[in-house]
């Protein structure tokens, strides 16, 4: 058999690489001097495994600015969906049974396959995220909910499920601000926020003790309690718009 070009082998690492999760769209790659370096090879065959990804759409260049995966690396998945979910009133409920489903799985793997790397990972989002908790509710809550869906990616990661990451982190792209499921948006009072808190907490333990069932059972309670924490503030919203109408008709 015909061994392959040794540009078709470093093309296909860079390929994994991405496929991995371990760079994403829009990002920056390392200097060809580096890649050669960590390839172990020379950096004309760096450049040639480079062209031919850049021909495929995997990656593009810019004149004096290095190389960066495309922007267009996952869009065949989230475009479409987007706009699915930006005209669809139910978009919230639907993302959350979503979550329900791939975020349990995200979480059960995790429990099973987490390397140490990936639970000082997990550790240090947990850690953040759980200061955000601890802060009045007038602090940055757009940073609450970054930390928040940061935790949630970092067990897709840890997942070492490539599917599961991808499907994952382009459904995070979908939830802009007009379909944001409030990660940490819902914890109005401080009894929500505790059983948030709590939630996470039971999660974070289950997958560094690599419970895989009580690691599932707890990301899909927590999502259940979203769920039902959204629902009492829509029925509640539509008492008080009733009620309202009732005193103007009087």
């Amino acid at each position: 058999m015909k061994r392959p070009r040794l540009s078709d082998e470093i093309a296909e690492k860079i390929k994994n690489l991405i496929f991995e999760g371990a760079w994403v769209r829009g990002q920056r790659l390392p200097a060809e001097r580096e890649l050669a370096e960590s390839f172990g090879v020379s950096r004309p065959s760096v450049r040639e495994a480079i062209h031919s990804l850049v021909a495929m759409g995997l990656l593009q260049t810019q004149h004096g600015g290095g190389t960066y995966v495309a922007d267009e690396v996952g869009a065949i998945f989230r475009d479409p969906l987007q706009n699915v979910l930006l005209a669809n009133a139910d978009a919230q409920r639907d993302l959350l049974e979503f979550r329900h489903m791939v975020e349990g799985a995200c979480s059960y793997y995790a429990a099973l396959r987490a390397t140490e790397a990936d639970k000082e990972r997990l550790s240090e989002a947990f850690r953040v995220l759980k200061l955000h908790y601890e802060q009045p509710h007038s602090a940055n809550e757009q940073q609450h909910q970054d930390a928040d869906a940061h935790f949630h990616l970092v067990i897709a990661e840890a997942s070492h499920n490539a599917v599961l990451l991808h499907t994952i982190r382009n459904t995070y792209e979908v939830l802009g601000p007009e379909v944001r499921i409030n990660f940490g948006g819902v914890q109005e009072g401080q009894n929500i926020r505790d059983d948030l808190i709590a939630q996470h907490q039971a999660l974070y333990e289950a997958i560094m003790q690599g419970s895989a069932d009580n690691a599932l059972l707890a990301a899909q309670g927590h999502i259940r309690y979203i769920q039902d924490v959204l629902v009492e503030k829509a029925e509640m919203q539509q008492r008080e718009a009733r009620a309202k109408r009732r005193l103007v008709s009087f």
